[in-house]
């Protein structure tokens, strides 16, 4: 399969998937897509984030949809709110010309607008399963018409504790007239526990973990001592040219610390982690999204469903134990053919993990250089010197000038006075550097 044309898919359909300029297939799609169309099956997709999933369990969904039946006929298990609200959004599109429609439901915001939605007879219903088991109970959710279960990310469910939640609905889901289609980045213990139980002889599809990852992606380690890693964060962050990116951290004591302190250097910053209300996450993720902060410090289970476009960086500030995991973050940044950066910040201890990586992904990591004092500053004054070419209203600066600033500079050339303003601009570039023991560091 080289191309959607290859499929033969509905005209509605195709329609959609021109519109939405889908050209190329992805590896996952390639595999998947040929074996849910060819018709009724249980299936086991392995693919991570990023990879084309949506429309790989999605496209096939729409098509099994019959617009004249009004019961909710697909049903699509997300382990995170964000991730069910994207997914529904994704369907939408998909459906738009054939006329289904997708109804995220998630816990977190009040049951009025999504009873409302169900009255509405949506052909699939998009939710967390804590959510949907609570409209069941209610009986506001019916799964009598269901053809098709997609468990999406159905790892990251699990170990988020909704394993009972995800087989209650399994068994209330009427098994001799629907199929279940289980996508999981990775397949542990876990996972072939519940596909052993409810699936019924599923055909597979999996993806290398080298495929996903984008050849976009560059990977580069910085050797450091682990007291060194807050600074080395803020000059790696002062480094590029654009910085918009994941810092991950192994634990919430981690991402508090290291958020407070690049906060108080005066960055754009905030945190995801486990003990933050629904409503903060909601608060953090759209001040992200809208570029109003620039750099997100988070655990793993807490970047869980994150799907943000046009990342350029992600740090591992700790390396994860769990190499997949590994992969799944940095599978975050180089998305759609743009290029990205992935970067790790290697301990002594830990130096031994770049060689698991590398064999893992079937890539070299290079050694970064950690930039120079006199690096960064080039680069600050290179940032401001873009800032002072913008510069508006300077005439009514010149017009409030006296005879004592005339005086002041007469004796001086362009470059002094350029030299002295980039110094009361940016006194931090050209300061004697703090001693090392006087840095905030996060424990």
């Amino acid at each position: 399969m080289k191309s959607f044309d290859d499929l033969k898919l509905s005209p509605p359909l195709a329609r959609a998937i021109s519109e939405l300029g889908y050209a190329a297939p992805t590896p996952i799609q390639q595999q998947a897509l040929p074996i849910l169309l060819a018709g009724p099956t249980d299936f086991i997709g392995q693919a991570a984030t990023g990879t084309g999933k949506t429309a790989a369990f999605g496209l096939p969904l729409i098509e099994l949809v019959d617009p004249a039946d009004k019961r909710v006929q697909g049903l699509v298990l997300c382990p995170t709110r964000e991730l069910a609200i994207q997914v529904a959004g994704q369907l939408n599109l998909f459906g738009t010309h054939k006329g289904v429609r997708a109804l995220p439901i998630y816990g977190g915001a009040g049951y009025g607008e999504q009873l409302e939605g169900l009255r509405r007879h949506p052909a699939i219903v998009v939710g967390t399963p804590g959510r949907l088991i609570d409209h069941l109970g209610r009986g506001a959710l019916a799964l009598d018409g269901i053809k098709t279960v997609v468990l999406d990310e159905a790892d990251e469910m699990i170990s988020m504790g909704f394993k009972e939640d995800l087989e209650t609905i399994l068994q209330a889901t009427p098994r001799a007239t629907s199929h279940i289609w289980l996508f999981s980045a990775t397949i542990g213990k876990e996972v072939r526990r519940v596909a052993d139980a409810y699936l019924r002889k599923p055909k597979h599809a999996q993806v290398n973990k080298t495929e996903m990852l984008s050849a976009t992606v560059e990977q580069i380690y910085f050797p450091t001592r682990e007291s060194d890693k807050p600074e080395l964060v803020c000059k790696l962050i002062e480094a590029a040219d654009e910085f918009y990116g994941l810092i991950f951290c192994q634990t919430k004591a981690l991402v508090m610390d290291l958020t407070e302190h690049l906060s108080g250097r005066g960055y754009k910053v905030d945190s995801l982690h486990g003990d933050k209300t629904q409503q903060d996450r909601e608060r953090t993720m759209r001040a992200f999204r809208e570029k109003k902060i620039n750099i997100l410090v988070c655990t793993d289970v807490a970047s869980r469903g994150l799907d943000v476009k046009e990342l350029t960086h992600v740090i591992n500030y700790s390396i994860p134990k769990e190499l997949d995991a590994y992969v799944h973050r940095i599978g975050r940044t180089a998305r759609s053919g743009q290029s990205g950066l992935a970067i790790s910040l290697v301990t002594p201890a830990n130096r031994y993990m770049i060689e698991r990586i590398e064999r893992l992904t079937k890539s070299k990591m290079t050694e970064g250089k950690v930039p120079g004092r006199k690096d960064l500053g080039m680069k600050k004054v290179a940032k401001l010197l873009t800032r002072f070419q913008g510069t508006k209203h300077h005439a009514r600066a010149v017009a409030l000038l006296g005879d004592e600033w005339r005086n002041a500079v007469e004796d001086m050339d362009l470059q002094e006075i350029i030299g002295r303003f980039l110094v009361m601009i940016a006194p931090e570039v050209f300061e004697d550097p703090a001693p090392h023991h006087h840095a905030k560091k996060p424990h």
